[in-house]
């Protein structure tokens, strides 16, 4: 593989916004945990699925922000329901950039800046996340699969998706509830 190919995403769920995409860099295979944040190659694979490739560096710098801007952001989403979010984490992450208001041929604009870039990813995600707290905040959530530690953003009209995905969890679900019925008749 060249310096210029990466390789492919082999996460089951992709294409989340970007906080919660960071989280699905972790999931579950077979029983077994899966990281593919483990070293730089896993980090380009995600910079690449995110449209971030060729803006930063895949290095062991930004694997090591990237990967404490995850843990901050698991820490805030999987909080206790009924109890204060852990916010410490997101806000240090959210202290190391800003937004830049700008002027550009096409009207106002903003860019964010970053006191060091090995920081960016992980700030953009933690600023999405903010994003994702003022659209919607009900709709940040993680498969009801039991085994799954996936997380999505519910767009359903209804705002009732339950499963990262209804052809794996959710057909899981089901078909475990159909084995459980069929056991007790």
């Amino acid at each position: 593989m060249s310096a210029t190919t990466t390789a492919p995403d082999p996460r089951p769920l992709s294409g989340e916004p970007l906080a919660l995409d960071l989280l699905n860099t972790r999931w579950v295979r077979e029983g077994a945990a899966q990281d593919l944040l483990r070293d730089p190659a896993g980090l380009a694979v995600w910079f690449a699925a995110n449209g971030l490739d060729g803006r930063f560096t895949a290095d062991a710098a930004t694997l090591r922000h990237t990967l404490q801007a995850r843990d901050a952001l698991q820490a805030a989403v999987d909080g206790p329901a009924n109890g204060p979010r852990d916010t410490v984490g997101v806000d240090t992450v959210l202290g190391h950039g800003r937004i830049r208001p700008t002027l550009t041929p096409e009207g106002p604009g903003e860019r964010p800046e970053f006191r060091d870039d090995a920081w960016g990813p992980g700030w953009l995600a933690a600023r999405n996340y903010l994003e994702l707290l003022s659209a919607a905040p009900d709709r940040i959530r993680g498969c009801a699969h039991e085994a799954c530690v996936l997380h999505f953003f519910d767009t359903s009209r209804n705002g009732t998706r339950r499963w990262c995905s209804m052809a794996a969890c959710g057909n899981r679900a089901k078909a475990s509830r159909h084995y459980a019925r069929a056991k007790d008749a």
